[in-house]
């Protein structure tokens, strides 16, 4: 997996207009703060992406476990980032206002975490019921798994009702897997690692139902 040749990251440009367009006075401080880590560590990677994807093998196997930390906050190319963050951009506002800064901060680090932890146990699944080794040699990167489930939490609380994707407007039933097809048409490299495994699809809606301490749809918010 190697990151393509940016030159003039038009992604970047487009995701930072998308932002200004917005009003960065108008984007509450964890989606801002969740934002400017990811643009940062794509124009900064820690490690590059072979050193930083999830799998089985390099994780679990070789006892890599930053790489639970690193593949979520690590994208391919400026497209891959695009689409990540244009969509945290608008799934943040949303669902910060209704949590409150607090708890929406402790959702982003525990759905970073559990999206990987799932992910690395149901591709450990697959390898050994199917007796396919080539599913311990699957690496994600990027923030994907986090969208989906944020995703899956936000038509949680608010069943019904329509979505822009891509300038369609999208049933929020349907609108975790029209984004799915988005990235793989946008990026087919990282959606690739997300439409190829059924252990990434499975954990997108498990996560959220079990791993939050708190209602999920409050009425108003929790706190800041």
């Amino acid at each position: 997996m190697h990151r393509r040749s940016r030159g003039v990251s038009i992604g970047l440009l487009l995701l930072l207009s998308q932002i200004f367009q917005v009003g960065i006075n108008n984007v509450p401080p964890v989606t801002l703060a969740t934002l400017a880590l990811n643009i940062w560590l794509f124009l900064n990677p820690l490690k590059p992406l072979l050193s930083s994807c999830l799998s089985v093998e390099k994780c679990y196997q070789q006892k890599d476990w930053q790489r639970l930390l690193l593949s979520p906050l690590h994208h391919a190319d400026d497209w891959h980032l695009y689409f990540n963050m244009a969509s945290m951009l608008w799934k943040g506002i949303h669902l910060e206002r209704r949590l409150g800064s607090r708890w929406f901060a402790y959702v982003i680090v525990t759905f970073s975490l559990l999206t990987g932890v799932v992910y690395l146990f149901l591709e450990f699944a697959l390898a050994e019921f199917l007796n396919e080794p080539d599913f311990k040699r699957n690496c994600a990167v990027g923030f994907s798994g986090v969208l989906f489930a944020l995703k899956v939490l936000n038509n949680h609380c608010c069943p019904g009702g329509f979505v822009n994707v891509l300038g369609f407007p999208v049933s929020n039933r349907f609108a975790c897997w029209v984004e799915l097809l988005a990235i793989h048409f946008i990026s087919p490299g990282p959606s690739l690692m997300l439409i190829s495994h059924p252990g990434r699809l499975v954990q997108l809606t498990a996560v959220p139902h079990w791993s939050l301490p708190f209602p999920v749809c409050p009425g108003t918010a929790l706190g800041g």
